[in-house]
């Protein structure tokens, strides 16, 4: 995929602030910790579109990113270790749910776990919640650069094990690139 034009529209802190456009959207969903940021950044060619942090759980409102002015790509606040009061966490609960429920435009998630750790039960949610939403969605294992071919089978054997899921999850390196094809394979039939 060929990215010509990438830029950032808006951070949303409430659903009313949501862009309202009919532009179709890839949603990309994960723990604090993942390398959502570098996987965004790596699918599309960009070094710090999307911002990285060392503090997990930085991203505390929805993004939106306008790419090729016809589709967005939106980064959804990651769960799971953000420092925040209970309040606040449930407020982007509410954001994100919102977003994932009513979104008309919205026409995949990707969900990023790291491969070195096996999911838990926020993971394992959120993946059941996808499915009862009837969202289209795949889980991808991020940071597999950290892993030799041998351990990172194992790992993707209990990534899928863990999430119970149909298929394997895709293996995914924002180091080397590894993923980046079979990724963008996935969200262009989502946007097709």
């Amino acid at each position: 995929m060929k990215i010509q034009h990438a830029e950032f529209v808006i951070s949303a802190a409430a659903i009313r602030q949501f862009p309202n456009t009919l532009l179709p959207e890839v949603a990309f969903a994960g723990k604090s910790n993942v390398g959502k940021s570098s996987l965004m950044n790596t699918l599309l060619a960009r070094k710090a579109l999307v911002k990285t942090s060392a503090t997990p759980g930085k991203t505390r409102q929805v993004n939106f990113f306008r790419i090729n002015e016809r589709w967005h790509f939106v980064d959804l606040p990651g769960y799971g270790f953000a420092k925040a009061p209970k309040e606040t966490r449930e407020t982007w609960e509410a954001l994100v749910g919102g977003y994932l429920a009513q979104r008309e435009p919205l026409r995949g998630v990707v969900m990023i776990v790291d491969i070195r750790h096996t999911p838990g039960e926020l993971d394992q949610h959120t993946k059941h919640w996808l499915e009862q939403q009837e969202l289209p969605f795949i889980v991808v294992a991020n940071k597999a650069d950290k892993l030799s071919r041998g351990q990172m089978a194992a790992h993707l054997r209990a990534v899928e094990d863990a999430l119970e899921l149909s298929e394997p999850p895709l293996a995914f390196s924002a180091h080397t690139g590894l993923g980046k094809a079979e990724l963008w394979r996935w969200i262009q039939a989502r946007l097709a």
